[in-house]
């Protein structure tokens, strides 16, 4: 693998490419000639946010890491950019019916995000999709004074969440609950009778195209929801029957989550597109083709079809979906509806980015200097056992330029020197000795192979060898689910010194006593990530960017760690950010309620055992009250570390 060499400087533009910021960021991150990294709000240079200056502002208004900053203007301009998408593809496939877009709120259900898309949506009538009855109570309400606003109703109902629509279409909604089974639509009949009223409804078809990626379970005949066509067609003469087949007025399918290969999209959109021509023959006046999610998102930048990348852009998506489908119907001389999307993941994960701190290091690579100080006794090779004689041979002769050969022999040595220890014929003081002459020989060979124009192939393996782990103030399993549930990559750099050389590579690790809560994936596809030293008299910050879609959705409280604080930041009209909304994170008493722990009968029960230990000299009143303090202080604090 070639490289740059250690010699040559190192300038913010190194940066970016090492990180591939300008290959996931599309335009909306960028590093700075200073070596910060920015954010770009409009995708564009035109206004700039320093990430830095806002996580130090923060700080100033106590709102310590870990943070989550939610950059308010991206998400409009995902709106803007979703529907220029789709408008330029409508024009130029001279299709003749509109589109509108339906954020599915489980993508990000947090109630100031679905505010904001309704808002920003509101110029192109985009709507809102929910799966189950609490996410539908939620948009009931917010969907006031908007009844020309879509609502599409997906998941499995019940008797309450399919009268819960029908009257919400009573109240004037436009809302489309979906028929995910037969047993739903008898619903959907009884209340429509009871209240009297001709709901709009949808059907959503359990397509033969099969899904792509993680998620391609989620299409094909095997999906979780949908009909068969057969079941279709008796959906047909049942309506028919009741006289209510101009109800139905919305076909939807899921061709899956995170779409990364193009051509599975093509087969699920065409099938699609004749599911609505037959339907429209047999006399449904359908309004609507929702052809669900699955819009991707780049999270490593390589632009392929990678689990963590889509080899197509958005243009080519909103391309394919209305050119497909408008052939379709050209073909078979039908309407062209109106298209739907719920591309939740394209909409939301690129306005958030988590910021977190470093809270220290360990590892193998700072721990032994070069030149290693060799023992008085091991300063002639013929002194000690063989495996520690070879090791420090292995160990001088790295200078000679045996790269190779070096870290072949410490690496036998080493193991050697491991087996005699297991016999009983090496003491502790010289397995520690033979440890450090091996980790110190691979710290040297690291160290000249970085002036090497073309790395051998065994010695990129030491970067990973002599990673250290960097204790980072975050938890996994609260804010990034997905890297530990599903190993989902997201892209992850430090936020400034970034005109700097990183000088180590690192495994990041949380603050739970969990062994999987480390990030184990990076953009680059290997287990460790460039990070630069860390100094004690400042603070190391790294972001985590893209987590905007089902990171907040899906967190949970291992070991009690809760939510973090969130901000919602915007551009100002004359330059500058400012703090438009802040959300506070969980305090220690409020994750502890969430348990059911009452921590009103918690501080009595410590108390008596403090008294208990004062009356039997175990400690004074002065180190009870010191301890009480630190009690009720704590309960009322941030969950996360804290600096003094």
């Amino acid at each position: 693998m070639k490289r740059q060499s250690s010699s040559e400087p190192w300038s913010p533009g190194h940066s970016a490419d090492l990180y591939r910021v300008n290959d996931w960021g599309q335009g909306y991150f960028a590093v700075s000639p200073g070596g910060r990294l920015l954010v770009r709000p409009n995708g564009t240079g035109e206004g700039e946010i320093d990430l830095l200056e806002v996580v130090e502002g923060l700080g100033e208004r106590d709102l310590s890491p870990p943070i989550l900053v939610r950059f308010s203007d991206i998400l409009a301009h995902r709106l803007i950019t979703l529907r220029g998408a789709f408008a330029d593809a409508i024009a130029e496939n001279d299709y003749r019916g509109n589109y509108v877009a339906a954020y599915p709120i489980k993508v990000n259900q947090q109630r100031p995000v679905v505010e904001e898309v309704f808002r920003y949506g509101r110029e192109y009538d985009f709507g809102l999709e929910v799966g189950s009855k609490p996410e539908l109570l939620a948009v009931m309400a917010l969907t006031r004074g908007a009844s020309e606003r879509l609502i599409v109703c997906n998941g499995f109902k019940d008797d309450g969440y399919i009268e819960a629509a029908i009257l919400a279409a009573k109240l004037g909604r436009r809302i489309v609950p979906i028929v995910e089974d037969l047993g739903e639509l008898h619903l959907i009949l009884k209340h429509a009778r009871n209240h009297g009223v001709r709901p709009a409804i949808g059907v959503r078809v359990k397509l033969a195209s099969q899904g792509a990626g993680r998620w391609r379970g989620s299409a094909g005949e095997k999906s979780k929801f949908g009909l068969f066509v057969s079941e279709i067609l008796h959906m047909v003469e049942l309506l028919s029957s009741h006289d209510m087949l101009d109800t139905l007025q919305l076909v939807h399918c899921h061709p899956g989550s995170q779409i990364h290969d193009i051509d599975r999209l093509k087969d699920a959109i065409g099938e699609l597109g004749h599911v609505y021509a037959e339907l429209v023959r047999l006399g449904a006046p359908i309004q609507y083709v929702d052809v669900g999610g699955g819009l991707g998102v780049d999270y490593d930048g390589s632009g392929t079809s990678s689990e963590s990348s889509m080899n197509y852009s958005l243009e080519e998506y909103a391309r394919e979906v209305v050119y497909r489908l408008g052939t379709v119907c050209d073909d078979r001389e039908v309407p062209h509806p109106t298209i739907v999307s719920e591309s939740g993941r394209a909409i939301a994960a690129y306005q958030t980015v988590l910021v977190f701190n470093v809270l220290g290091a360990a590892g193998p690579r700072t721990t032994y200097p070069d030149p290693f100080p060799l023992p008085a006794d091991l300063s002639r090779r013929e002194d000690g056992p063989q495996p520690i004689r070879d090791l420090v041979f292995a160990y001088e002769a790295v200078n000679e330029g045996r790269l190779v050969e070096c870290f072949h022999d410490a690496t036998r040595a080493r193991e050697e020197a491991l087996n005699l220890f297991n016999l009983g014929y090496l003491s502790l003081e010289l397995r520690g000795l033979a440890e450090q002459l091996f980790w110190a020989t691979c710290a040297r060979v690291q160290d000249r192979a970085r002036d090497l124009e073309e790395v051998p192939e065994e010695l990129e393996l030491l970067d990973d060898i002599l990673s250290e782990t960097y204790f980072c103030n975050f938890s996994v399993f609260q804010s990034l689910p997905d890297a530990w549930a599903i190993g989902q990559v997201f892209p992850i750099m430090p936020i400034h010194r970034l005109n700097e050389r990183p000088s180590h590579r690192a495994v990041l690790t949380d603050v739970t006593c969990d062994s999987d809560g480390q990030i184990v994936r990076y953009v680059d596809g290997r287990a460790t990530i460039d990070v630069h030293d860390l100094r004690p008299d400042s603070d190391y910050y790294l972001g985590v960017f893209l987590v905007g879609a089902y990171q907040e959705a899906l967190g949970d409280l291992h070991n009690l760690f809760g939510d973090t604080h969130v901000v919602h930041v915007r551009m100002h009209e004359e330059g500058g950010w400012w703090i438009e909304e802040t959300v506070v994170g969980d305090t220690a008493r409020e994750v502890l309620g969430y348990m059911q722990y009452d921590t009103e009968r918690l501080q009595p029960q410590l108390a008596h055992d403090c008294e208990v230990a004062v009356r039997e000299g175990r400690m004074t009143l002065a180190e009870t009250r010191i301890l009480m303090r630190f009690y009720e202080a704590e309960l009322s604090g941030y969950t996360y570390l804290e600096a003094d």
